[in-house]
């Protein structure tokens, strides 16, 4: 066949993609078999099973001869037998195995003593060691538990440098002592990075080499690392490779490209945006370097194999891997090679491409087997996606027999295909002999792979031909090189595989587990549970499908794979239908008077390409206010008579609705608000979601008799979020019986306009649901002023929020109460970062976090707080991985970042960064893509600043700034941050359990995020809201904020949600791999304001039952003589409580109206955060709990340390 007709398909073709996306039939069924259910795949691999291979007495024999020889082993090898004996001991089911894991993955990267020092703390003083004491029969595993436990001891007397002030003989222990453990622990670490890695340069790997290649083992070369992040990271990666095939070529023994030593290769490691979305980059960047080093090592006569990645980039790496094998050059070269992992579903099809490809480019393909080592990341990332399934077996045996399966179709293959065998199982070594032939082995029939200091045991008598039944086969050592600090990630996939609980290593080495068991045939396991089953889907029972991890009562939204063709060509169709079809947005009221000439029609443009025309929006008149609050108020009535249950139905209706216009919704928000892919995917499973728990709280026991709404509810929403805010505002004021007039922002109306003509569809009433369109000082304005308005729900800017307060102050609602107001605004944004972090983490999560949404997301990171002795470093691979971004259309799938949302917006950014450039301030810039010409960009900024006064407001944009603190002074850092007055989020990187505890305790704000980025909250997951200047509460997607929308509610279920939560926190359900909690907190300062003795001290009762503090006007301190002498001491006094000055966080008032409204109108006045008022009548001792509370959610990742040892552990 001809080069260029077998890569056609590589060609560029359009804007979108950029990429044509036809695709071959046998690439087209991998494609369609990536997330087929557990059970149809295991039917479908079932069929190909012979039975007569099936639990033969000869494979059965020779498996237990394998594992008695492992066991035997393990009496002979010190080393080994130490690693083993401690994995064994310490298992990642165990606090202390996952303790030392931590240890491992971080100790050797820290350079300053002093977090080493507290990481040691964290991970030896808080275990409990005894408990392991004698689990093991080594001498030197008890020694080392015996170790642990007087390291704990010793250190855990004085945890904290302020302990040991005036403890000179505990400080002196310290002293000594830590250095010592520092130096024990490090060389710990090193003494197993020994075990698992070959050596840490190629060099000293092929030397080591020697003495098992005079064995018979063959060796394949892997330099340490993972993902590039930066162009820097893929030259020097490249380099690497490169100088290591002229090594192994220049030392390689053999006579013959299969017996001669090989190297392996990751393309993430060639180039820092190795993802589908990058496609063009990829080829036209990335190929001539896997070329150039294949062509080297064909020169040397050596084998290259593309290793195997994470599920969405597999695509890529066929259309690179059939690229090669059509190279002219490389037409003779049969070192070509691929690995492939069987707990994919799709692995057989895969195989069969593989087979076909070798025979249309006539190479024989090296082709590795692997398991695979990536299980527990693809199953979070499915969840976190809300794919229809998971592209990987859930169950170990099921992997195991896909593995079986495809091991035979490789055999098959023949000339076409040598196989390569990787695995450290003893029954599948003895399957794959007799599924080969055991009498008909041939030279260069296939080999087994293991992983250097894994798997030696193993295969030692199968490479020496020490077997009864069987003469020698050929075993390739897969021997990773590099330098301790950077085995990190490899290391940790490796203590993952020893200690997971299904691991066949973790389990020979169990003296309670019989042989039998170790050697069963997945095969015959698997058949019975089809056949014992037959309505089960086969999946693991405690692995949820992405679709219910949130639990019975709220399905979680679909996501969309964006490296799935069929995906993206439906993308692109909506894309072409909405440019071709503009939108418009007319006012919709429900009366026939709103029918007037009067209102005007505006263009809506693109912010990317301000000459593109999107569509047109028709604006409301202030007349039309008043029309629509008479239909409003004409409605609620009937609106509010309509069961919960029925009003549930209608939002899940309107989610339904909106998953399926999911693509269509897509390119509105890619054109309209110039979301990326991404982004536009994230912001309508948003919106699902917001309508979906809503639904679930009223279902869950609303009743109209006890649940009273509001009125009408005014909602007005914000251009950054202008489908999921937008949703959100309306779904739960809709949810709690209210009606709905809805003012979307002016840059975002046609998004708006289509949320709610599916909301119509799903059955809400137009009399309970109005749109009107038009900007903030006249109909925004309007709206709040109006006499009929009940409740009024904002997104935006600080400054409007109290403009809102101020309009609101001069009046009480219809029952004599404040009239509600739930204010979400902005924040400045921290993310703190110690040494203990890893880099590669911090550095992506900082691109998402400052610069996804082109850095216009309210939990934006604004600050990033790096501890100086790491700063430098990380700030480089920052700089780095910023260049590697794509600033430009967001309807080009390999943009990252987008456009800012007009030309205001641009000005307003632009002048804050040339003022700090003038300041003399370091500012970092990408550079933006030719097509970024035409709208408003701001190309991602880095702003190096000396102190947090450079900081003098928000900026809502592409822009991080960045300061270094000392380790000693980050609790007064953080006292800092708090002292800006925002609340909003806080990110923390660190593997200090100490530094976490410490951040929650002293951070003030709604939002933590630990070890992730700080953006995209979940509803219902990670609820979302802050407090000071960043809003007024509740969190949207939380457990209060319907109950904030109702006149009357019952006491007791607010009671049931804070009680826990204010004392130990709420476990929210969510991803695996997340620890996600909600949490409620006093409020600080509350004011207590009644004429009645007895009114003010229930009140005060009450603040210091949740833990607050009353602050009382000075002149009423007296009454604590008289009625609580016990409150002495425990009451603030406030000499005037209206000067602007005087700080409190809410106001509690049992007093008449004409008194709210005087505390109303001081509290407009006030600078700083909104403070919110209670009022109560005079008598009046029933204090609403959510009002004397701040809500906080923490969501830690709790794979940091490299590996989800929950999922490991079922």
């Amino acid at each position: 066949m001809n080069a260029n007709v077998a890569i056609t398909h590589l060609q560029p073709a359009n804007q979108w993609t950029e990429w044509p996306m036809q695709l071959s039939p046998l690439r087209a069924v991998i494609a369609t078999q990536i997330r087929t259910d557990e059970r149809t795949a295991l039917t479908q691999l079932a069929a190909t099973i012979q039975a007569h291979h099936i639990d033969r007495p000869e494979t059965q024999q020779l498996a237990a001869e394998l594992v008695q020889g492992l066991k035997n082993h393990r009496h002979h090898s010190a080393q080994a037998n130490l690693i083993q004996d401690l994995l064994q001991t310490y298992t990642l089911s165990s606090a202390e195995g996952v303790a030392l894991m931590c240890l491992a993955e971080s100790l050797l990267r820290i350079p300053d003593a002093a977090t080493r020092d507290v990481l040691i703390r964290d991970k030896i003083c808080a275990r409990d060691w005894r408990t392991h004491l004698g689990s093991s029969q080594s001498i030197l595993v008890n020694a080392a538990t015996w170790g642990l436990i007087l390291t704990g001891r010793v250190i855990g007397s004085t945890q904290t440098e302020s302990a040991l002030h005036g403890k000179p003989l505990q400080r002196a222990l310290k002293t000594g002592t830590e250095p010592l453990i520092r130096r024990a622990m490090a060389v710990a670490m090193q003494v197993m990075g020994h075990q698992f890695v070959a050596g840490q340069t190629i060099a000293k790997a092929t030397r080591h080499a020697a003495t098992n290649e005079a064995k018979g083992y063959r060796y394949s070369y892997d330099m340490l690392g993972e993902a590039a992040m930066t162009d820097a990271d893929a030259a020097r990666y490249y380099t690497a490779y490169e100088q290591a095939i002229e090594h192994i070529g220049a030392t390689a023994q053999g006579a013959n490209v299969i017996e001669r030593p090989g190297i392996s290769i990751k393309l993430s490691a060639l180039h820092p945006r190795y993802s589908r979305a990058q496609k063009t980059r990829v080829i036209t960047e990335l190929y001539p370097k896997l070329r150039q080093l294949t062509l080297l090592a064909q020169t040397h006569n050596i084998g290259i194999n593309i290793d195997a990645e994470e599920t969405d980039r597999l695509e890529l790496s066929l259309d690179l891997l059939e690229q090669l094998c059509w190279e002219p050059a490389l037409a003779n070269f049969n070192g070509i090679g691929f690995v492939i992992q069987a707990y994919q579903k799709r692995c057989p099809y895969v195989v069969d491409w593989l087979v076909d490809l070798a025979h249309k480019t006539r190479h024989r393909l090296m082709i590795r087997l692997v398991k695979g080592a990536y299980w527990d990341t693809e199953i979070k990332r499915a969840q976190v996606d809300g794919h229809s399934d998971y592209p990987v077996y859930t169950q170990k045996a099921h992997t195991d027999v896909s593995y079986l399966v495809c091991a035979e179709k490789l055999l098959a293959a023949g000339p076409a295909i040598y196989p390569q065998f990787a695995t450290h199982n003893a029954q599948t070594v003895a399957a794959i002999v007799h599924l080969a032939g055991p009498d008909q082995y041939t030279t260069g029939q296939y080999e087994f792979q293991c992983l250097h200091g894994m798997g030696e045991a193993l295969y030692d008598p199968v490479v020496q031909g020490q077997l009864t039944a069987i003469g020698a086969r050929p075993c390739r050592i897969y021997a990773p090189v590099g330098a301790h600090e950077t085995l990190l990630a490899y290391l940790v996939r490796r203590l993952l595989e020893n200690g997971a609980n299904t691991s066949f290593i973790n389990q020979v080495a169990d003296k309670t587990i019989p042989i039998e068991s170790l050697i069963k045939d997945p095969r015959q396991t698997v058949l019975k549970q089809l056949n014992a089953h037959p309505a089960s889907d086969m999946k693991h029972p405690k692995i949820p499908l992405p679709v219910d991890i949130l639990g019975p009562n709220r399905v979680n939204s679909a996501g969309l794979d964006l490296s799935d063709e069929a995906t993206l060509l439906a993308i692109g169709e909506a894309l072409n239908a909405q440019s071709s079809q503009p939108e418009s947005a007319p006012v919709r009221i429900a009366s026939s008077a709103a029918m007037t000439p009067q209102r005007r029609w505006l263009l809506v443009v693109n912010p990317a390409n301000h000459a593109q025309r999107v569509g047109e929006v028709e604006l409301a008149t202030p007349a039309d206010v008043d029309t629509a609050f008479a239909a409003a108020t004409e409605s609620q009535t009937a609106w509010v008579s309509v069961p919960p249950a029925e009003r549930a139905r209608m939002l899940e209706t309107a989610a339904d609705l909106m998953s399926e216009q999911c693509h269509a919704l897509m390119a509105l928000l890619m054109r309209e608000a110039g979301k990326t892919a991404s982004n536009a995917i994230a912001e309508v499973r948003e919106a699902v979601d917001f309508l979906r728990y809503d639904a679930a709280q009223i279902k869950a026991g609303f009743d109209n008799a006890t649940h009273r709404p509001l009125g009408t509810v005014v909602c007005i929403s914000p251009w950054n979020f202008p489908l999921a805010i937008f949703t959100g505002q309306i779904a739960a004021s809709l949810a709690a019986g209210n009606t709905v007039i809805a003012k979307p922002a002016e840059q975002t109306p046609l998004i708006a306009s289509r949320a709610v003509e599916i909301l119509y569809q799903a059955g809400i009433p137009t009399s309970a649901l109005q749109l009107l369109n038009g900007d903030g000082e006249t109909i925004g304005a309007a709206l709040v002023k109006h006499p009929a308005v009940a409740g009024v729900v904002f997104t935006g800017s600080t400054a409007v929020a109290r403009h809102i307060q101020a309009t609101l102050a001069n009046r009480l609602g219809a029952d004599g109460q404040p009239i509600p107001l739930i204010a979400e605004t902005g924040g400045q944004n921290a993310m703190i970062v110690d040494s203990s972090a890893l880099t590669e983490q911090v550095v992506a999560d900082v691109l998402s976090s400052a610069f996804d949404s082109a850095g216009q997301r309210c939990s934006a990171l604004r600050l990033l707080c790096i501890q100086r002795d790491v700063a430098a470093q990380t700030i480089e691979m920052l700089k780095g991985a910023m260049a590697a971004l794509q600033t430009g259309d967001p309807t080009r799938l390999s943009t990252d970042v987008g456009p800012v949302i007009d030309a205001s917006a641009k000005r307003a950014i632009d002048m804050h960064i040339e003022s700090l450039r003038d300041a003399g301030c370091t500012v970092t810039q990408t550079d933006l893509s030719v097509d970024a010409q035409q709208g408003a960009f701001v190309p991602p900024t880095l702003i190096e600043i000396p102190n947090l006064h450079a900081l003098e407001h928000e900026v809502f944009g592409p822009v991080c700034h960045v300061i270094q603190y000392d380790r000693a002074a980050l609790p007064a850092l953080i006292d800092q941050i708090n002292a800006l007055g925002f609340g909003l989020t806080m990110g923390l990187h660190t593997r200090s359990d100490a530094t976490i505890e410490m951040v929650k305790r002293k951070a003030a704000v709604g939002n933590l995020y630990i070890n992730r980025n700080q953006v995209g909250a979940v509803v219902g997951v990670q609820p979302f809201g802050g407090e000071g200047l960043s809003g007024t509460g509740p969190k949207a997607g939380g457990p209060l904020y319907l109950y904030r929308l109702l006149a009357q509610r019952p006491d007791t279920e607010i009671n049931r949600i804070i009680t826990p939560a204010l004392n130990n926190g709420i476990d929210l359900k969510g991803p695996t791999g997340e620890h996600n909690q909600y949490r409620c907190a006093a409020r600080a300062h509350i004011l207590c304001l009644a004429d009645d003795s007895e009114d003010l001290m229930a009140q005060t009762r009450a603040v210091l039952a949740i833990g607050g503090t009353p602050i009382w006007p000075t002149e009423r301190l007296e009454l604590t003589g008289e009625l609580a002498r016990d409150l002495v001491g425990q009451l603030i006094g406030c000499d005037d409580w209206a000067a602007p000055d005087a700080r409190f966080d809410l106001v509690l008032l049992n007093g008449s109206k004409q008194q709210a409204l005087h505390v109303q109108q001081v509290l407009a006045r006030k600078t700083g955060a909104i403070v919110g008022l209670w009022r109560g009548e005079p008598g009046a001792r029933q204090i609403p709990l959510e009002r004397l509370v701040i809500e906080r959610s923490v969501s830690n990742n709790t794979t940091a340390s490299g590996g989800n040892t929950s999922l490991m552990r079922l």
